[in-house]
């Protein structure tokens, strides 16, 4: 009885544990599901969103890039290969572009390539290396994209709205947005000059992003990325832009004449360095140039024998000039040509001086 009761109760068990085992075995598994997931349909765009598209829709098109090659390297646009790639933009319907003239200044056969894939040769119209700027012209090119819309940069605040468009390490049609980080930044450029001005932008610039447009909310051009701050190389938050207004009056001097004067009145002068020193507020004069405006208008530089200070420019036209820059943008703002009234001080004497301007690159 016992033995028979023992054998029921075991193939009980049995029944029971092949049960519990059926019902494990047929559990559904969370990460096994037979079929995809339903997507779930997201809201409209939000307004921000629609219009940073509808400017990337309507400039990109109107944004090339630009390569270089040189004798050395037939490949075209190799960065530290003998070759060199950048943006540019298309400045009018006459097939003139503009980049920086850093992108272009190996003098190497010059190519770009528009967003729709089409490759162009364009020939170089123009140079303004003081100002890094460039001017290009298409040889021939099937459909001609827009211009883009020309801004103002006089009216810009910090905080505003940017948004650079270009092709950082050859990736063609990107964009980037941030804001005006500073305004009235000076760079000194390759043509040792500096550029009084410019604008400061932490929309992410890259190398390969020079020569192209800054744009401003309503998608209209108010610089030319032209320069990075970084220890790596890389973007850091930290770009420049050539100010528009600047541009405007750049670019159709170097359509017309293929460069642009370099305005002047034949000085040296000391460094700020030098200026900050001997706590002096203006341009210290160091010596004139034979021959030029300042000498006939009797300007005395630093007198070498006994160290001596002697002009100090501290205006012109009333308005004060506390460094170079304010002095030579002062001067490009009249044009070689015209006459300027400059404040001079020597000594505790400060006297108003009527100088012409002349261009010093051909003086």
């Amino acid at each position: 009885m016992n033995r028979r009761y023992a054998i029921a109760a075991a193939a009980f068990a049995a029944l029971l544990l092949a049960v519990t085992a059926a019902k494990i075995l047929h559990v559904p598994v969370p990460w096994a599901a037979p079929s995809a997931r339903a997507v779930e349909q997201r809201g409209p765009l939000s307004d921000g969103e629609k219009a940073t598209i509808e400017i990337f829709e309507r400039v990109s098109p109107s944004v090339v890039q630009v390569a270089v090659k040189s004798a050395a390297n037939p490949l075209m646009g190799e960065e530290g290969q003998g070759g060199s790639s950048g943006t540019g933009f298309v400045w009018d319907r006459d097939g003139h572009l503009v980049t920086n003239n850093h992108v272009v200044a190996s003098g190497g056969e010059i190519a770009v390539r528009f967003a729709s894939g089409e490759v162009a040769q364009v020939d170089l119209v123009g140079t303004a290396p003081n100002y890094d700027l460039a001017v290009l012209r298409i040889r021939s090119v099937r459909e001609l994209p827009p211009p883009v819309a020309l801004g103002s940069s006089s009216d810009l605040k910090v905080g505003q709205s940017a948004f650079a468009i270009g092709n950082p390490f050859g990736l063609d049609q990107s964009m980037t947005s941030g804001i005006i980080s500073a305004l009235k930044r000076r760079l000194p450029t390759h043509g040792g000059r500096e550029i009084a001005n410019v604008i400061q932008t932490d929309a992410a610039i890259n190398p390969g992003n020079s020569g192209g447009p800054l744009l401003d909310s309503a998608g209209r051009l108010i610089g030319v990325t032209t320069a990075i701050i970084s220890p790596s190389g890389s973007n850091a938050g930290i770009g420049f832009a050539v100010p528009v207004d600047v541009v405007n009056r750049i670019v159709p001097e170097l359509i017309r004449n293929g460069r642009v004067p370099t305005p002047g009145i034949g000085i040296v002068a000391a460094g700020e360095d030098v200026s900050t020193r001997l706590g002096v507020e203006g341009v210290i004069v160091v010596r004139t140039a034979p021959g030029s405006p300042a000498e006939r208008a009797g300007i005395r530089g630093v007198n070498f024998s006994t160290g001596a200070v002697g002009d100090i420019i501290t205006a012109v036209e009333g308005k004060p000039v506390r460094r170079l820059s304010d002095l030579t943008d002062a001067l490009e703002q009249a044009g070689a040509g015209k006459t300027v009234r400059l404040t001079v001080k020597r000594g505790s004497d400060t006297r108003d001086v009527n100088m012409g301007i002349i261009d010093i690159d051909r003086s």
